[in-house]
C-alpha cells in the first residue's frame, strides 16, 4: 500500500451532516475540523451527536441558525435532502458556491442504471463508497471518484465463533423489506440458527439495537456473518465482522462479490439453497469457519484500513479546495475498546 498522503497545510473547516453515525466517526478521523448542524427539536438529520460514539475534539455541533454566519472551506453533503432542500435554506449563496463534495452512500434507485445523480457543482466532486455504486449512477460530466470504506476497530477484539449460529446486523429490516432481504432472512432462519441485531430487530424476533461500539463484541461469538441483502451499499457491520476474523456468507449482490472469494474468506451466491448449505457446513465445521475468518480479516485489513481511508480523504479534500502539502502520515486513532 502506498503510504504517501497529503497532510493538510492547515485544518480545513468542513460543514457536513450527521447521516450515518459510524461513517461520520470514520470520516472525522481525518485531521480537519468538522461542523455538524443540529436543531433544538432534534428532527431527523439534525439531532445532537450524543455520547454513544467517542467523537473527537475536531467535531463540533453548530446550530442551524448560526451556519450562515460561519466561515467554511468546504461543504460535504451526504444526502439528497441536505443538498436540494436544506442547503438553499440554511447556507448563503457564497457558502453554496464553496468547494463541495457529495458522499453518495447508496446505489441508484429506483433504476439501477438509468438514474441521474442530483449533484451538480462547478467546484464539486461526487464521492462514491463502492465501485459498484459509481458504475451504476449516471453522474454525467460531474467529476466523481471512489473512496472505499475505512472502519475503525478495536484490534484486541477477535472472532471466537463458539456459538453455532449466524448473525445478521441490519437496522429496520422488517420495514425495509425485500430490498434488504427480510424475506430471505426469515426463510433462512427456518433452515439454520440465525440471530438478528439492529434497530427495530425485535419486530422480527431479533435481539434489539446494540450500541455502535459494542457491535463487534456482540458479533464475535457467532460462527459466521450472514447478509441477505439484495440491493444496497457495502455494510460497515459486515466489514467490522471481517476485521474480527469472521467469515461472511450471503447474497452475491452489488459490491460484495469483489470482496468475498468463495471458499477462501466466505461464500456468496444467488442460490439461496446453496447459501444455506454453506451455513450448515460452517456450523458443523468450526475449524473451516476459523480458516475462512482469518482470511476475511486479512482481506478487510488490506482493503478497508483506516490509514488508506484517511489518506484518500486528505487527498480529495486537498484537491477540491486546492490546498495540498505532500507529507508522510503514520498512525490513525483506533476505535475505543468496547464495554
Amino acid at each position: 500500500m502506498d503510504t504517501a498522503s497529503f497532510e493538510p497545510a492547515r485544518a480545513l473547516r468542513i460543514l457536513t451532516w450527521h447521516v450515518h453515525g459510524n461513517y461520520l466517526y470514520a470520516l472525522t478521523q481525518v485531521p480537519h475540523e468538522f461542523f455538524i448542524p443540529v436543531q433544538a427539536d432534534g428532527r431527523a438529520g439534525y439531532a445532537p451527536l450524543g455520547t454513544k460514539i467517542p467523537w473527537g475534539a475536531n467535531v463540533h455541533e453548530i446550530s442551524v441558525e448560526d451556519i450562515a454566519r460561519e466561515q467554511f472551506d468546504c461543504i460535504v453533503y451526504q444526502s439528497q435532502a441536505a443538498y436540494e432542500q436544506d442547503a438553499p435554506e440554511l447556507l448563503t449563496a457564497a457558502q453554496r458556491a464553496l468547494p463541495s463534495i457529495y458522499i453518495e452512500h447508496d446505489p441508484p434507485r429506483p433504476y439501477p442504471v438509468d438514474t441521474p445523480h442530483p449533484f451538480k457543482h462547478d467546484h464539486g466532486i461526487l464521492v462514491h463508497v463502492t465501485h459498484y455504486n459509481a458504475l451504476n449512477w449516471d453522474a454525467g460530466d460531474q467529476p466523481a471518484q471512489v473512496i472505499e470504506h475505512g472502519v475503525p476497530f478495536n484490534p484486541s477484539l477477535r472472532h471466537t465463533g463458539e456459538k453455532a449460529a449466524g448473525i445478521t446486523a441490519i437496522n429496520g429490516l422488517k420495514k425495509r423489506g425485500r430490498r434488504m432481504g427480510a424475506d430471505l432472512f426469515e426463510w433462512s432462519r427456518e433452515q439454520v440458527p440465525l440471530d438478528l441485531i439492529g434497530m427495530q430487530s425485535e419486530e422480527m424476533g431479533g435481539l434489539g439495537e446494540v450500541p455502535n461500539l459494542d457491535v463487534a463484541a456482540a458479533m464475535a461469538p457467532y460462527r459466521f456473518f450472514y447478509t441477505p441483502i439484495r440491493y444496497t451499499s457495502l455494510g460497515l457491520a459486515l466489514i467490522e465482522a471481517m476485521l474480527l476474523g469472521m467469515p461472511v456468507v450471503g447474497v452475491a449482490a452489488t459490491e460484495l462479490p469483489t470482496v468475498i472469494e468463495n471458499g477462501k474468506n466466505g461464500f456468496v451466491h444467488t442460490d439461496k439453497h446453496r447459501i444455506v448449505d454453506v451455513m450448515r457446513q460452517l456450523i458443523d465445521e468450526p475449524e473451516l469457519a476459523r480458516r475462512w475468518g482469518e482470511q476475511a480479516r486479512r482481506t478487510a485489513m488490506a482493503r478497508f484500513n483506516m490509514e488508506r481511508f484517511v489518506n484518500d480523504w486528505l487527498e480529495v479534500l486537498a484537491r477540491v479546495t486546492e490546498t495540498r502539502a505532500p507529507h508522510t502520515r503514520s498512525g490513525v486513532q483506533p476505535a475505543r475498546a468496547s464495554g
